[in-house]
């Protein structure tokens, strides 16, 4: 682990001015450690609209930060990113918590929650991240053996 950092807006701020401040605080984060990817949860319906919205809306300022400096980005799910740090789907914060601690080898939990959810993300995409690569390049394998294949077909 390099840092972790949370941005925070005042929740009685209007939306704009919130959206602006997480882009600044994503903006300054790329500047300041220049990543190779940025790793994104993956929006999901939750039963609070206004949640989902807010998540989605923070996650997409992250990804046009990301996409402005060519950086690729990676969705992952929160029941993806649970599962790759516990094993299980469906653990709670505080087991999420006490795993990026011990993988990590920290000292005590990372505070905010938040950060310790974000570098949960991370560990999931570092682990996640050659598999799904191996089958995105076994796609577009195939994808170029059938576009030969049927050209050599036409050809004939």
């Amino acid at each position: 682990m390099i840092g972790v950092g949370v941005v925070r807006t005042p929740p009685d701020a209007e939306l704009g001015q919130r959206l602006v401040a997480v882009e600044q605080g994503i903006e300054q984060w790329l500047d300041e450690h220049r990543p190779e990817c940025v790793a994104v949860e993956r929006v999901f319906s939750q039963h609070n609209v206004r949640t989902v919205m807010g998540t989605a809306q923070a996650s997409a300022v992250a990804m046009l930060c990301a996409a402005r400096r060519g950086i690729p980005v990676a969705l992952h799910t929160p029941s993806e990113v649970k599962a790759a740090v516990t094993g299980s789907g469906r653990a709670d914060k505080a087991q999420v918590g006490a795993m990026v601690t011990r993988l990590l080898r920290l000292d005590a939990p990372p505070k905010p929650a938040d950060a310790a959810d974000a570098l949960a993300l991370a560990i999931c995409h570092i682990w996640r991240a050659p598999a799904q690569n191996r089958l995105q390049q076994a796609v577009a394998q195939h994808t170029a053996t059938a576009r030969t294949t049927a050209r050599k077909g036409r050809t004939a």
